[in-house]
């Protein structure tokens, strides 16, 4: 393969150096090592070596392409080695001074047509470029851990970078085998920016007592299909990261409510209650780093309720999905009342959407005590776990009797306390709605960033795709009805959802003009 760049250089060989440095050599390009460190280079070179040899012997590499990158490595022993190097990438601390030392270093030894990228994940590009004398000549390159395997990469241009260089480096993000994409200089690029939603809504809800950390995983795993709960997730990156990351973005914003971190994360970090890494989280993990599963909660194993002993159900007409949740009773065996106003010893059932039960109930003049409500976001048909809510006023017995029935089929059932918006509609609704404000910014495309955030984060869908799949209208309404409850301009939609929304747009329809 020829690769677009002949010869580059790596400026530090911790893991994520070293991972640039293999996709860079797979690539075709001549690699240079450097590292400050003495013999981290040298460590580096032969780690990578080792590497390739391990995939021929399992058969992934042939042989000839484990020698032929070997042979593609050399070590620096000093910066000014890298004087003929087409491309430089930089891979050391996150920290702005020691960055843009090391680039004016750069710049005073290679050639002007010299491409300097920085992997930075929170730093401005601008603001590293504005030591330089060619500023031009600065682009950042931002990777994720463990570089082989997080096959994305943002490529972000400063306020003065070179065009071509943009193109350039987007072709060679694909030469190295990534999916490579735009985005403009803005704090947390595209994927950091875009998971913001995951965890701040999680911990918000959290610092509600609304429910627990491992029931708010469950519900997201098991309705909304991702792989890690969002305490799972931050147990695994480390509390040591994941916190500064929230107040990283949220002060860069200049304390924009969306992103608001948490008082419980700060704590935790204080504590150094870190995660995995320190045997003690959100979860706690034993000497082998597995999560030690904690005993279910009560709420998940009230006591056994016969069918004969169910109540009747009368569903609000104003009950989202109505119909969906009709034939979820019936399918279920359930008695359904259809007159006007429920009997008095009817189950109450509300399906809120962004409201919360105790204002349905209020709203609509339904006793509170045999009002229950349940979330109908996602189609009961593609979901794995149900989620009712109580209000400050249901009796236990009508709450038993709920879940006895929504459990028939022996689908799981979560009991969550009363909220404005239940768990998956006010995480999905956070996540498209930042999602989309990206796109009111204009910080990439939409189809770059829903590419983005499900290879970098691993969603099962991109922002947008999770808002065209529950409709756009129903998180438009979500939003607006959390901001009427809460008060709250977090929750306030962005100007590009409602436009879509309002026309029954497709999130990810590109604009005609």
């Amino acid at each position: 393969m020829k690769a677009l760049y002949k010869k580059v250089g790596i400026v530090g060989t911790g893991a994520m150096g070293r991972g640039i440095a293999q996709l860079a050599a797979q690539a075709g390009s001549h690699v240079v090592l450097f590292d400050a460190m003495a013999l981290a280079a040298s460590n580096a070179q032969q780690a990578l070596i080792d590497q390739w040899a391990t995939l021929a012997n399992k058969g992934k590499i042939s042989t000839e392409d484990a020698s032929l990158f070997a042979k593609q490595l050399s070590v620096a022993n000093e910066l000014n080695a890298l004087a003929d190097c087409d491309l430089i990438i930089e891979a050391i601390k996150e920290d702005l001074s020691i960055k843009q030392s090391l680039f004016k270093n750069l710049e005073a030894i290679v050639q002007p047509s010299c491409v300097l990228a920085s992997n930075t994940s929170s730093l401005s590009i601008t603001s590293i470029a504005a030591a330089l004398s060619r500023p031009e000549q600065l682009v950042g390159m931002h990777f994720f851990n463990p570089v082989p395997l997080m096959k994305v990469v943002e490529i972000i241009p400063g306020l003065q970078s070179q065009n071509s260089h943009i193109d350039n480096l987007l072709q060679y993000g694909k030469q190295m085998g990534h999916t490579a994409v735009k985005a403009s200089d803005t704090p947390g690029f595209i994927v950091n920016h875009a998971g913001r939603g995951y965890n701040t809504e999680a911990l918000r809800i959290i610092s509600e007592s609304i429910t627990d950390f491992a029931t708010v995983d469950q519900i997201l795993k098991d309705q909304l299909g991702f792989k890690l709960g969002p305490f799972e997730l931050m147990d695994l990156t480390g509390l040591d990261v994941s916190h500064p990351v929230m107040e990283s973005i949220y002060n860069q914003y200049y304390q924009e409510a969306r992103y608001r971190p948490s008082p419980i994360t700060a704590q935790r970090l204080a504590g150094g209650v870190l995660g995995r890494k320190t045997g003690r989280g959100f979860y706690n993990y034993d000497e082998k780093g597995q999560k030690i599963v904690a005993p279910t909660r009560a709420t998940d194993n009230l006591k056994a309720i016969t069918q004969a002993e169910w109540p009747s159900v009368w569903v609000s007409p104003k009950a989202s999905r109505r119909q969906g949740l009709l034939a979820l009773l019936k399918n279920l065996g359930a008695t359904i009342e259809t007159g006007a106003m429920p009997s008095p010893t009817a189950l109450i059932m509300v399906a809120p959407m962004g409201f919360d039960v105790t204002t349905l109930a209020a709203v609509e003049r339904l006793d509170p005590t045999r009002t229950v409500g349940i979330d109908m976001l996602v189609d009961d048909a593609i979901s794995k776990r149900r989620v009712i809510a109580s209000n400050p006023a249901t009796r236990l017995d009508m709450l038993q009797k709920a879940q006895a029935i929504f459990s028939a089929d022996a689908k799981p059932v979560s009991v969550i306390k009363d909220s404005a918006g239940f768990v998956s509609q006010r995480v999905i609704a956070t996540i498209v709605n930042i999602g989309s404000d990206i796109c009111q910014q204009s910080i990439c495309s939409p189809e770059d960033l829903d590419k983005a955030v499900q290879i970098g984060l691993g969603y099962p869908q991109g922002p947008l795709g999770f808002g065209n799949m529950l409709d756009p209208a129903n998180i438009l309404e979500i939003l607006f009805n959390m901001q009427t409850v809460y008060g709250d301009i977090r929750y306030r939609p962005s100007p590009w959802l409602r436009r879509r929304a309002a026309l029954g747009l497709s999130l990810l329809q590109a604009e005609q003009v």
